[in-house]
């Protein structure tokens, strides 16, 4: 096995600069209701003979997979991150082997496989925001805020379906709306996830019961209950 790099400079020296690892940090940060990785805690439990996962981008990035999801074997923790070596094959990167000795700093690690026996730390479970709502174009692509919500029945899910239709229908502002027709955009339905990484300001509504509408109050700066 190769001598452990410690940095990432180490890395791209052993490795001959053919690849690069992503923070993932900007795209949590834009994405933070459908983004999720353990919490600093878990981070801080992992120990030598546990796996780190990270994203890996081949150089240059016109390959079939320019980037790749793997696990990395940790064999030592460092304070800024851990040492240890690729353990999955990767799909479309021959500049790297199963067995090659990476460094992947703390915070660009994206999730945890704990070695058999060991007991991972508790922490309480991040809610997540699958369920489905239909929402108008120019609040799903950030041109708008939400600015009407209301809540029906959920009707919309197929049966299979993993996801559930909430019931939850935003509208953006009356220039949004026109903007779309303008366009010829549609409503889409995604998840409740997706519309609140563009605007959270609703969260507190999330859990409202059907029949329930609302509409954003500038004057007052909240979301106010209209009636029925």
């Amino acid at each position: 096995m190769s001598e452990l790099p410690h940095s990432l400079s180490d890395v791209y020296a052993l490795h001959g600069g053919s690849f690069t690892i992503d923070d993932p940090r900007p795209v949590i940060a834009a994405a933070r209701y459908t983004y999720f990785v353990p919490p600093p805690a878990a981070f801080a439990a992992v120990q030598p003979g546990d796996w780190v996962k990270a994203i890996f981008r081949a150089v240059p990035a016109d390959r079939k997979f320019d980037a790749e999801r793997m696990w990395v074997k940790v064999v030592e923790v460092l304070s800024e991150g851990f040492a240890g070596t690729l353990d999955t094959h990767p799909s479309d990167m021959p500049q790297l082997s199963p067995g090659a000795a990476l460094f992947i700093p703390r915070e660009w690690a994206i999730d945890i496989d704990w070695a058999e026996g060991r007991v991972p730390p508790d922490y309480p479970p991040r809610r997540q925001y699958w369920d489905r709502c239909m929402v108008d174009a120019c609040v799903l692509d950030g041109r708008s805020r939400a600015d009407y919500l209301y809540r029906e029945p959920g009707d919309l899910h197929q049966p299979g379906d993993e996801h559930l239709d909430s019931g939850w229908r935003i509208r953006g502002t009356e220039d949004g709306i026109a903007e779309d027709e303008r366009l010829g955009r549609s409503p889409s339905y995604v998840a409740l996830g997706a519309v609140l990484n563009q605007d959270d300001r609703w969260l507190h509504l999330i859990d409202e019961p059907d029949s329930e509408h609302f509409r954003w109050w500038d004057e007052e700066a909240r979301f106010v209950r209209l009636d029925a």
